[in-house]
């Protein structure tokens, strides 16, 4: 799945799948500037920043289980969103600190560190790597992705893949190959 912000005409967050497809919203409601998202993956949950609102809040991938982890002015000046076992970091744009707060009550906030100019933020580390299992878009014995001649998206399931082309080209009659 695909998880996004949007603050147009209505703000909310969504997911889709990898090829587009399936969008739906998972919050919509009493949200107005979500600027920043991260994924738990382990326990799937989708937390943003709102800096309108002053928040920063999680549900469960389906829109469920909403809860305010932190809420007051110090939002206003984060950017960028990451959580890594019992916190999330973010960047306090204001003094470019990086912050840690406690993810389950908002409390236990720590300045880590001060970065110049930094306005986003990712955890990499190999327990955040979600085990891959034989999927759609492997390599075929020809090196091509899930048989796509160009860019080949997941759908629905690791099961499932949608072909794509890059621009300029058109995609064939037989779903794969561009033109």
């Amino acid at each position: 799945k695909l998880f996004f912000t949007d603050y147009g005409t209505a703000a909310k967050v969504e997911r889709c799948d990898m090829d587009g497809m399936n969008r739906t919203w998972i919050v919509d409601s009493k949200i107005e500037q979500p600027t920043a998202l991260a994924l738990d993956l382990i326990n799937k949950y989708v937390y943003w920043l709102d800096i309108y609102l002053e928040s920063v809040e999680v549900v469960d991938y389906q829109g469920r289980r909403r809860q305010t982890i932190t809420k007051g002015r110090q939002v206003r000046h984060l950017c960028g969103l990451a959580v890594f076992e019992n916190y999330l970091y973010t960047i306090n744009s204001d003094n470019l600190s990086i912050l840690q707060v406690n993810r389950y009550n908002g409390t236990d906030v720590q300045a880590l560190a001060r970065l110049d100019n930094a306005k986003e933020i990712r955890v990499y580390q190999k327990r955040t790597q979600a085990a891959v299992r034989s999927h759609a878009c492997e390599v075929d014995p020809y090196g091509m992705p899930g048989g796509c001649s160009h860019i080949c998206l997941l759908s629905s399931s690791y099961k499932a893949r949608t072909c794509r082309c890059r621009t300029g080209f058109i995609l064939g009659s037989d779903g794969r190959s561009c033109k």
